[in-house]
């Protein structure tokens, strides 16, 4: 009899909006994943705009890319910037329903929209072994109408957690679509968490599932090792990648930029290494997801611009609005180190693809980078404070030798904890698991 465990099995997977954030980077890795141990891998969403996704996500496209501020035509060479991609089909329905109403009802739209992904794909596919469900939970009754079918749901972070409850009106908006997250959110087969923090988290908001004895498994992200190439050298630059969200915190890299002058008299003091100025003076990347259709990314894009106006350092800094996978790999090549500032982050990718490209991280100690990051061996877990961030700046900027040990270090980590190798073997056997368990 042939192992189940060999057998291929054909699986959806429902996400919202497929773009460029974390949540994204995660489902394309696993669509990807899961059809390189031979399984045919169908990816349903909502929106795809082909000119900002992810390449895994195209069909056959060729793509070449160059910074703005690359003068260099061979810079970046040891990187591989064109390449075919498209191994699984995406199809999206419902994108002509709104992504929100007069800037409002963001979250029943959000509903709608995959609910009616949901519907076509009952409606107009045959059955699934299993599909995977990300980040919207209200699918799944709808997904498990079909018996056959075994529903797998991951979950970045308690959504009812991420909402505002600032007034009555928004509190009483918010109470049937909390109440329907917990309750649909236990009807999956398998729920899936992105860290050990939100894992916790989990337990403390849905009490009653945790009650009910049902506990998500940790099925931490992964970043590709293979695409980053070893940097020839380490510039004293640094980046910083994000969503251009206020959630995301960019303004505590560009305060702890700024900080850094304020440290040249102490911290730098007869330190003959390297020239203050010039390292100051290099320059500091934000590269991120920028959407227009998004007024909070429109909006602190110019905050950020006025911040880096204010500290004078508007000069030495660079804006880099949604990047290309090429584009970033290359600004990771050429930095220091990586900054990465949000505060109680569910997970993080970023700080995993700056480590397996040999760079170390300098992050807040709080949330998924507490479980990512080595602290003082991979990078700094800091206190979010420019004070905090400027100081483990210095010590890279005095000492560009402990940066490449730390890089070293880091790309060590990341491939024996953190490669997609490992994510795709973990994700498969928990498909196979509640796939076999449908036949038992």
């Amino acid at each position: 009899m042939e192992k189940k465990g060999s057998s291929k099995l054909n699986i959806a997977i429902i996400h919202p909006d497929l773009g460029i954030g974390g949540a994204e980077r995660l489902i394309v890795d696993a669509a990807v994943q899961l059809a390189s141990h031979g399984h045919n891998v169908h990816v349903f969403t909502a929106h795809h705009d082909k000119k900002r996704c992810f390449e895994e996500t195209l069909d056959g496209s060729q793509k070449s890319y160059r910074l703005p501020f690359d003068n260099n035509p061979t810079h970046g060479s040891n990187l591989d910037t064109s390449k075919a991609y498209g191994t699984f089909p995406v199809t999206v329905y419902g994108d002509f329903l709104p992504r929100h109403i007069f800037y409002r009802l963001h979250a029943v739209c959000a509903y709608l929209r995959c609910i009616f992904v949901a519907l076509c794909v009952l409606l107009k596919w045959s059955s699934f072994d299993v599909i995977l469900a990300d980040q919207v939970s209200v699918v799944i009754p709808l997904l498990k109408l079909k018996k056959s079918t075994k529903v797998l749901f991951y979950c970045h972070f308690p959504d009812l957690l991420l909402a505002q409850h600032t007034s009555l009106l928004r509190r009483i908006y918010r109470k049937p679509i909390d109440f329907a997250e917990e309750i649909t959110t236990g009807m999956a087969d398998m729920i899936l968490v992105n860290s050990e923090f939100t894992g916790s988290t989990f337990a403390n908001t849905f009490k009653n599932l945790h009650a009910r004895g049902i506990r998500p498994v940790v099925l931490y992200p992964a970043v590709n090792v293979d695409q980053f190439g070893k940097p020839h050298s380490y510039k004293l630059n640094f980046l910083s990648i994000n969503r251009f969200e206020r959630k995301k915190n960019i303004d505590l890299a560009v305060s702890a930029f700024a900080m850094l002058q304020t440290l040249e008299g102490d911290v730098f003091k007869n330190h003959n290494l390297v020239d203050v100025t010039l390292t100051i003076a290099g320059n500091f990347a934000f590269a991120g997801g920028y959407d227009k259709r998004l007024r909070e990314n429109v909006e602190y894009l110019e905050e950020l611009k006025s911040i880096a106006e204010r500290s004078g350092v508007s000069s030495q800094v660079n804006f880099i609005t949604s990047c290309s996978t090429a584009e970033r790999n290359v600004l990771l090549s050429q930095c220091l180190c990586v900054l990465y500032t949000p505060k109680d982050e569910h997970f993080g990718i970023v700080p995993l693809e700056a480590m397996a490209a040999h760079k170390p991280v300098i992050a807040c100690n709080s949330g998924g980078p507490v479980e990512t990051v080595k602290n003082e061996v991979t990078g700094f877990l800091c206190d979010p404070t420019p004070e905090e961030f400027s100081l483990a700046m210095a010590k890279l900027i005095k000492d560009p030798e402990m940066a490449k040990t730390m890089g070293e270090e880091a790309r060590r980590h990341v491939t024996e904890s953190f490669s997609t190798k490992i994510f795709g073997q973990r994700l498969n056997q928990f498909i196979v698991d509640i796939a076999r368990s449908k036949e038992d």
